[in-house]
């Protein structure tokens, strides 16, 4: 594994889902109890983290990540990934697995995409002023419905970027390099000293690696051991780490 040359960066890109905003889990735990569901906001949080390996490699075989397919399987993914006491939704609700996937899916995406993924993770805004600070160029790169830009000002963080890639826009997805080069090309960026940070191995480390980015991998519970690449838990520490290189 190469390290990465925290001091040489010039740029950072950053996943947004996942890395930088996540689903209002509390909504989502809201709708869950409303179906006679049990499910607390910490749970249901560590079992998404949980779920992103297998998600990993299930949206590694497909033609197109962002299609209307992908939602459900996301979800079901996580409720495989609660707990035991709480993963068996027929125990409380009546509902088998599928219909309570299939009304999670028509109540959240009715509301929007925005909507959905509005929580900042914590740190995230101080994190990327750090990042700013110290001279770097930040860019977001993200698999979207092409209303990611909407999401990062609705929540408070566009103003740090200086470019945002949102794939339905630019017509091309991660892990598709196509998709970094038109990012390093936006900024004028040079690859060798350009990070890739994101939440999904086979999205975000093989695409950018493919694009001759460094790349590493939010993984906030340590649900990736098994990877090649560098690992964070979270922005703040990769703002922590790069910090510490300009001091």
């Amino acid at each position: 594994m190469e390290p990465i040359p925290y001091r040489d960066l010039e740029t950072v890109f950053l996943d947004v889902g996942n890395t930088l905003v996540s689903m209002d889990f509390d909504w989502i735990c809201h709708e869950l109890a409303v179906r006679g569901v049990r499910c607390d906001t910490a749970a249901f949080r560590r079992a998404e983290a949980a779920a992103r390996p297998a998600i990993g490699r299930w949206v590694s075989g497909l033609a197109r990540i962002e299609d209307s397919n992908s939602f459900p399987v996301y979800l079901q993914t996580i409720l495989d990934h609660l707990p035991s006491t709480q993963n068996d939704p027929r125990d409380t609700s009546g509902l088998d697995r599928n219909e309570l996937v299939a009304q999670l899916n028509v109540v959240l995406k009715a509301q929007g995409t925005v909507r959905l993924w509005s929580t900042v993770l914590p740190g995230v805004p101080q994190a990327l002023r750090d990042l700013r600070q110290v001279g770097l160029t930040l860019v977001a790169v993200s698999n979207s419905d092409g209303t990611v830009e909407h999401t990062l000002e609705k929540v408070g963080l566009r103003e740090h970027f200086d470019a945002v890639i949102d794939s339905t826009v630019v017509a091309v997805e991660k892990p598709d390099p196509r998709i970094f080069q038109l990012a390093l090309d936006k900024v004028n960026a040079d690859p060798f000293r350009t990070l890739h940070v994101g939440d999904l191995y086979e999205v975000d480390v093989v695409g950018a690696r493919a694009a001759g980015l460094h790349v590493a991998l939010v993984d906030p519970f340590g649900d990736w051991s098994h990877v090649d690449c560098e690992r964070v838990v979270d922005i703040t520490q990769l703002a922590h780490r790069i910090g510490e290189t300009r001091t």
